[in-house]
């Protein structure tokens, strides 16, 4: 009897540690953290639009802008913006103009944090004018001798693209793959990406380099005159956009237990960032030596003790935009046993992007911080000006910065951005399943002793 027990056993089913059980309660606690998270956002972003709603009803005189100041911190997150949105035109040239096609795998979300960069770029421009009634004078009045209606035009064409190229993606993620003549309409659109991202790039580089020549080109401000500007502004936006492309995949793929882009993808990306560090870096370092030591031009040593002795610009320059936000980041995106760990990948990332605003920040009020020389009919000398952001200006960015991340959390949970991701936590199969079946009939079962 104990031989026909023996031989009629079955093998319990076994599950892997942390088997089937405990798969639903992470899945489960990931939605009720990710759900949490769209609050704070949501919540963050009524904020701001309160926030807007007060400097457009009540004007810039709840502000501390002023006329002797008037760029503060709404221009640094425009400014930011439009840099760290500059991996779309980075990756779309990579993949349709140029071949790469492997970067197909991080396109799509590259262009939908450029979409979202340069529509952050739009809402805080747009609370900045002041009189935003007139928010169109530029499309209408044109001043083609000046710059920034160069930027204006040329931004507003290229969130026109990015629009275009997130458009597909939407259509295909959705139920309104289902209507005949919008899945048309997305067909069509993939089929014009290449000649999108020729004039992507084209329109990325005008107004990424002139918004470097807004500020190098003033001979008036010593302090922000510089040849180099408009190429630093080109380095600096693609190396901190394609930073923040490979910042929000590696994040997004570690809270959700996968693998969005393949490794070799995420590695060419850390070099591509690790190199153009290092040419801003060489250039960057070229253009204060032409422009503070070689030259040795007076109004701009003054102005250079200006704000050493007024701000921590010098601190914020060497540290902040130098060493923190460039050189170490580089070393880390290039030194392939560094890169090669995902949370100091992670730690390099999020280094260049706070490098990138802390010198948007610098280029913005360094050149307001010194005063003017003289200015007709005015006989005192200017004092230094002063500028810290009122708790409205704070609302206002902390709206902005609210709607990209939110539109960033919606878009990776709802929207196919990385056609190529696999999960990291594959099903577990219970031992039964693995174990072939014994065949009934005492003579296929295992003999026992005795």
């Amino acid at each position: 009897m104990a031989q026909t027990m023996i031989r009629n056993a079955q093998p319990l089913p076994q599950t892997r540690p942390g088997g089937a059980g405990t798969a639903p309660r992470r899945a489960r606690r990931r939605m009720t953290l990710y759900w949490l998270w769209i609050g704070l956002l949501a919540t963050a972003f009524a904020i701001g639009v309160y926030s807007a709603l007060q400097v457009l009803t009540q004007g810039l005189g709840i502000t501390n802008l002023s006329d002797e100041l008037p760029w503060g911190l709404w221009i640094t997150v425009d400014l930011s913006s439009i840099a760290l949105g500059a991996g779309a035109f980075t990756f779309s040239a990579a993949v349709y103009l140029f071949g790469f096609r492997k970067y197909e795998a991080i396109a799509r979300a590259a262009v939908l944090v450029g979409f979202l960069g340069y529509t952050s770029a739009m809402i805080a421009l747009f609370v900045d004018i002041g009189r935003f009634d007139r928010f169109y004078h530029p499309i209408i009045y044109w001043n083609v001798h000046s710059v920034l209606w160069e930027i204006t035009m040329c931004v507003i064409f290229y969130t026109t693209v990015l629009a275009v190229e997130v458009l597909p993606v939407i259509i295909e993620s959705t139920p309104l793959k289902n209507i005949r003549p919008l899945h048309g309409l997305a067909h069509f659109l993939h089929r014009l990406t290449p000649f999108l991202a020729l004039a992507g790039m084209g329109l990325s580089l005008l107004h990424q380099s002139s918004l470097g020549a807004t500020y190098g080109i003033l001979t008036a401000r010593p302090v922000w005159y510089s040849p180099s500007a408009p190429v630093l502004f080109i380095l600096s936006a693609v190396a901190a956009g394609t930073a923040l492309t490979l910042l929000v995949t590696l994040v997004a793929g570690k809270i959700t237990a996968m693998q969005l882009a393949p490794a070799d993808v995420i590695n060419g990306m850390a070099k591509v960032v690790g190199f153009a560090c290092l040419a801003y870096l060489y250039l960057k370092i070229w253009s204060w030596a032409a422009t503070n030591y070689y030259s040795n031009v007076p109004e701009q040593r003054l102005g250079v003790e200006v704000l050493a002795t007024n701000t921590p610009y010098n601190f914020t320059f060497w540290f902040g935009e130098v060493l923190f936000g460039a050189l170490v980041p580089a070393i880390i995106m290039l030194w392939r046993r560094l890169r090669s760990n995902t949370n100091v990948l992670i730690l390099g990332g999020l280094m260049i992007v706070a490098g990138l605003v802390i010198n948007r920040w610098n280029m913005t009020l360094s050149g307001f911080v010194i005063p003017l020389d003289w200015s007709p009919g005015v006989r005192d000398v200017f004092g230094v000006n002063s500028y810290t952001p009122a708790l409205v200006e704070w609302g206002v960015a902390l709206g902005i910065v609210a709607y990209s991340w939110l539109g960033f959390s919606l878009g990776a949970r709802f929207l196919k951005l990385y056609p190529r991701a696999k999960s990291l936590n594959p099903p577990p199969v219970s031992s039964a399943a693995e174990a072939p079946k014994p065949a009934e009939g005492d003579d296929a079962a295992p003999k026992a002793d005795g």
